[in-house]
């Protein structure tokens, strides 16, 4: 059972590593801030948030009560927005 969870934490780590979240600086409604360099990590507020990867062109990152969405278009601008909790959801721009 151990060695079991050791390789999946492991996965999860090596798609965390692998998603090529591009650079970005946004405001989203609320006051908050997001940051990342490109290919992350990513940061809500000035604190590390978990990158997840659904495609090349889809990310999301997150943190307690807070989830940004980052889609990535064909022409590589950007489309960002988040949801945070009692129904909050908005779209970003960038800073």
């Amino acid at each position: 059972m151990k060695k079991c969870l050791a390789v999946i934490a492991g996965l999860l780590i090596s798609i965390a590593v692998h998603a090529q979240i591009p650079r970005l600086n946004v405001v989203c409604p609320g006051n908050i801030e997001v940051h990342a360099d490109s290919g992350g990590p990513v940061y809500i507020n000035g604190k590390q948030a978990a990158l997840r990867k659904f495609s090349d062109s889809y990310f999301e990152a997150s943190r307690p009560g807070i989830t940004i969405s980052v889609m990535v278009k064909p022409d590589k601008s950007l489309d960002v927005s988040y949801t945070g909790s009692k129904r909050a959801h908005g779209i970003c721009h960038v800073a």
